[in-house]
Formats: C-alpha cells, structure tokens, sequence
C-alpha cells in the first residue's frame, strides 16, 4: 500500500507540480506606457530548472529584463516554489501585438508558455487609482546618479588613437544588476575595447562641491576612418535605484515615528551619457611617402631570415615584426620586391594586441622563399612608412638587409643528370641550356615492362574510385537539405568558437568573454557584410530578418549580443558552468543563423 502512496505522489509531482506559464499586468495599455510581461516555472525543484529562452516580443521594445525572482512555501510539509524571469516592454505604435512562447528545460522536458496578444491604444484605456505610493522626482535623481563619457582629445587626425571613458557617478543606493538599454554607436570610427574589470569599483570624486561614488563602466579606444565633425552616440542603462517610501500621514505609527522601518522602493532609473563630439583632422599631403598604407602611431620594425646560405629548392623563412603604439590591426606592409630566382608564397600574418590602455602590440609577416637558381641574392632592406601625430610628420623606417648565398643542390643535378649547365634567369623563370648530345642513348628497355607504369596506371584507377564514392556520399548529404545546412553551421560554429573553448577548459573567466564576444561580433561582421565601424545589434537585426531569417532568431542574436556586454557588470564571479551554457548559446546560435539564412 506505501508503494502505491509513493507511486502516486511522485507521479503526482512529475505531471502536476510543474508549471510553466506566461502573465502581463494589463493586456490594454497606452501607447508609450511601460507594462511587464513575466514568465514563472512552478514547481517542487526549482533547481533542475535551465535554458530559458525569452520569446519574440512582436515589435515591443524591451527596456528591461531579464529580472529574475524566486520564492519558495513550505505549507503541512509540502515545498512549493517558484521562479519569474521578468521584462518591461514598451510600445512605440498603435495596434495589436504578439508576444510569443518563452521555453524553458526541466529534467529534459521542455515546457512552452502560451502566446499572449497585447492591445496598445491612444490615451489612457481606462481610469487609475491615484498612487499612494512614492512620488519620484527625476530632476533630483538625475542631479545624483549620471553617466560621464570623457574623451582624452576632442581634436584628432585620421587614424589617431581617441579613447573615451564612461563614468558612473552615484550619491543613491543602486538596489540591484544594472542592465544596458543602449550601447554607443561609433559611426566612423574603427574601435577597440580596452580591458576594464568585470565588477565595478567606487572611488570618490568631488564634482560641484558633492562627494560622489564613482566607477568606470565601459572605456573604448576609436580610431576614426574618416575627416570631418563626427559623433557618439550616448550610452544607455536602465539603473534599479532604492526610493524611501513616504510617509502614510493617515497612519499614526507612521507619523509618530517618521516611518522607522525605512520602507524602501525600487525604481528603473534610465541614465543616458553625454553625446562625444569629435573634429577629425584629414592627414597632410605634404611629404608623404610614397608607400605610406594609413599607419598611424608610433611604430618599429625588424627582420630575420633563418638561413643566410643555403642550396637551390631548399626554403627560407623570413620574418618581419611591426611593433608600435596605434592602429596597428589596421596597418600593412607595402609590397616586398624580392629579388629574382626565388620563388614567394602569400604571407602569414598574426597580430598581438595589447588593449589594457594604449592600443599597442606586434604584427608579424611569415613569408616562405624558395630559391630556384644558384648564386648570391641580396634581399634589400624592407621600408615601413607612418604618420606620427605627435610630431605632425611621416617618417620612414626600415629592416636590415639580407645577402642569400645559394649553393647548387647536388641532390637535384644527380636525380636529373645534370652536371654542368649554364642557367640563365628570364625574370622569374628558370631555364636551362643544353649545349651538346653527350649522355643521351636509346632506350632499349620497354615501358610495359616497367614496375612504374603498372602503379601509374592503378594508382589514377583507386584515385577514381574513391572520387565516385566521395561524390555519391555527398549526394546523398546535400539532398538532405537539413541534414547539410546543419552539418556546415555546426563546423563554422565551432572553427568561430574554437579559441574562446580553450579558455573556457582553462577556467581563464575574462580571456573567454572577450573572445566568445569578438568571435561573435566578427562571424556577423562578415556574415552580414557590416563593417566594423558600422556595426550595431539593430543594424544587424535588420539584416538577419531582410535576408528571411525567423524573428525569433534574430531578437536572439540581439539579446545574446546585449549579454555578453554586460556579463561583466555581474556582481558575482561567473562559474565555469555559467560560461559553457553562454558558449552553447552562441554556438547554437550561429547554427540557427546559418540554417536560417541557408532554408
């Protein structure tokens, strides 16, 4: 009998106690009011709970969110609890809106709210209680709690590092996670982040006689890519402040004791930064050099070969390192006239920024050369031309030089019967001369008869084989249509994603969110053909959804976005589980883009 209880009360908890389910305060409201959507799973055990997915607000702008809340009862020994992820939404227009389903994981299930329609109309759709609650005077909060952006220089040529720094300075109690409403938009402008701390850290600073807290949100180093007056947009953030509640005066223990329980409310502060205005100087004309390729800064340059001597076909690496203080991501080398008889290779190029004040680092070319004649070759000195702001002028530095003694290769002129030959270099070919008959005789020995010929004429029939079964494998694959679009976003995912795992194996929290971001940021960058200095999540929004891919995808991408610009302001240090469920996110995320974009 016991089993039978035990039986139904687990089977009870399992299809009963879970509920997931969606609610709004109003479902008529005036155009321009903000109203709260939320999103409460239900249930005995809270923490098998994962992988919420907010829905597709159907137009509506969010302007928080997610909030999360949990409560929990225990009533005759039985334990109920319950979790919200909370938005506030707002609408800019008249008419009918869809909200649609948000879904969430529990013990592998996955459960799905409903779809719930929002009215937005003109005016106030129906009376209001007069509010009792606390009136907030905004002048007031904003004269205690603003955003600063600092420019280092309003005044900078084309290319010149300008770094600008936003401040928070605060006399209130900030009651909870502050949450980005608006990131800044550096239009013209090619731009960096500088590395800051992931939590926030006051000091005090006296601005118009009041002592204030103070902390560095965000500090980006802007390269402008163009002349003329341009502009930065303001940086946005929604800022939960704690408002002492006023006085009941119809309550005599209030009025007695001046509220002695200091009874407090929250309120959504929306904080807006200063726009940073900036005059972009074009660079002179006098005196530029000639190979002069847009770097601007302070640079050095060297050069090494690891082989001075060497014999015919036999490779060389040289390697030449830019190193400096500026736009150096965006510097290159002029073109390199090697001389002739040796044969070159595109270079490998790798970059090593430093982003924790003054963009600096190294830049480094691999080229591979192969020398085709024997002789003294000299590889004159490599030139590099920039544009130091400081001083107002270009200057031109360059490597050492290089004399390649190359040697006969003996290996070679035995495979070919070559003993003495004159060779002569007809710009980058190689020829050579036979002056006499001497060693040549008739062949008296049968190709037929040849081991060789019988492996050249099986080797191409095995090769054909497996081209036909190759082929039809691959047949097979793209007329899956799904199957195909799946298997080639899952290998871009994971070649975008690859380095930003290794730091998350390595638990290294600050290394993996900035290259989980700048992978993210780079895979639409180039998928959405979007440069960089034009890039924003509405701007991409748009792309994503002119190209036909689902709504909801899009609002993802932009809300993944938002997250990984904001993670580091978490009170808390990020757990190592935290990271792989955000780097399953955005990997499941680009797979979603490229099926999207691929149906």
């Amino acid at each position: 009998m016991k089993r039978i209880i035990l039986f139904v009360s687990l089977l009870f908890e399992i299809t009963i106690a879970q509920n997931f389910t969606a609610s709004v305060n109003s479902t008529t409201v005036s155009e321009g009011e903000p109203f709260e959507v939320s999103f409460t799973f239900e249930g005995s055990d809270i923490n098998s709970i994962g992988n919420f997915t907010p829905p597709s607000f159907g137009g509506l702008k969010m302007i928080s969110g997610p909030n999360q809340s949990t409560s929990m009862q225990i009533i005759n020994g039985n334990v109920t609890a319950s979790r919200t992820f909370s938005y506030v939404l707002v609408a800019s227009s008249l008419g009918k809106f869809t909200i649609g389903s948000a879904t969430i994981e529990f013990k592998g299930q996955k459960l799905k709210t409903e779809p719930i329609q929002i009215t937005i109309v003109k005016g106030t759709p129906k009376p209001k209680e007069e509010k009792k609650g606390t009136e907030v005077n905004t002048q007031e909060i904003a004269d205690n709690l603003f955003i600063r952006a600092v420019a280092d220089k309003n005044r900078a040529y084309i290319g010149e590092q300008v770094t600008i720094t936003y401040k928070l300075y605060t006399r209130l109690n900030i009651a909870a996670q502050m949450s980005i409403s608006k990131l800044p938009q550096y239009v013209g402008f090619w731009s960096e982040e500088i590395e800051t701390a992931r939590t926030l850290s006051f000091t005090t600073e006296i601005v118009d006689g009041k002592r204030f807290n103070v902390a560095v949100l965000k500090r980006a180093a802007l390269f402008p890519t163009q002349s003329g007056k341009l502009e930065v947009t303001p940086f946005e953030l929604t800022i939960p402040i704690a408002i002492r509640k006023n006085r009941n005066l119809n309550n005599f223990w209030d009025s007695f004791f001046d509220d002695p329980f200091n009874r407090q409310e929250i309120y959504d502060y929306q904080a807006k930064s200063n726009i940073i205005k900036i005059d972009v100087l074009p660079l002179p004309e006098n005196d530029k050099p000639i190979d002069f390729n847009g770097a601007v800064g302070k640079y050095d340059i060297s050069a090494t070969v690891d082989k001075e001597k060497v014999k015919v076909n036999e490779p060389i690496n040289l390697k030449v390192k830019i190193t400096g203080t500026g736009n150096i991501a965006l510097s290159q080398l002029p073109p390199i006239d090697f001389p002739a008889g040796f044969e070159r290779y595109e270079p490998k190029v790798s970059e090593q920024i430093n982003r924790s004040s003054k963009i600096s680092g190294t830049k480094t070319y691999e080229y591979l050369l192969v020398p085709r004649a024997a002789g003294l070759r000299e590889i004159k000195p490599i030139e590099f031309s920039y544009f130091d702001p400081d001083a107002k002028k270009y200057f031109t530095i360059k490597t050492a030089g290089f004399n390649i003694n190359i040697e006969q290769n003996d290996s070679l002129n035995a495979l070919y019967a070559v003993e003495k030959e004159n060779i002569r270099i007809l710009g980058n070919d190689i020829r050579s001369i036979k002056t006499d008959l001497d060693g040549i005789s008739k062949e008296k020995n049968f190709l037929i008869n040849s081991f060789y010929f019988w492996l050249a004429v099986i080797i191409p029939l095995f090769g054909f084989v497996g081209i036909l079964y190759w082929n039809n494998y691959n047949r097979k694959i793209t007329s899956d249509i799904k199957t195909f679009n799946y298997l080639r976003a899952e290998k871009i995912a994971k070649k975008r994603l690859k380095k930003s795992l290794k730091f998350l194996i390595q638990n290294q929290v600050q290394e993996f969110y900035t290259e989980i971001a700048q992978a993210f940021y780079g895979y639409l960058e180039n998928k959405l053909d979007i440069h960089k200095s034009d890039f924003t999540f509405d701007l991409a929004e748009k792309k994503l959804l002119d190209l036909g891919v689902d709504e909801t995808i899009a609002n993802r991408m932009k809300q993944t976005g938002e997250k990984s610009e904001f993670v580091r302001f978490a009170p808390n240090a990020e757990t190592n589980t935290s990271m792989k469920e955000f780097y399953d996110e955005v990997m499941n995320l680009i797979i979603d883009i490229e099926k999207g974009v691929n149906d």
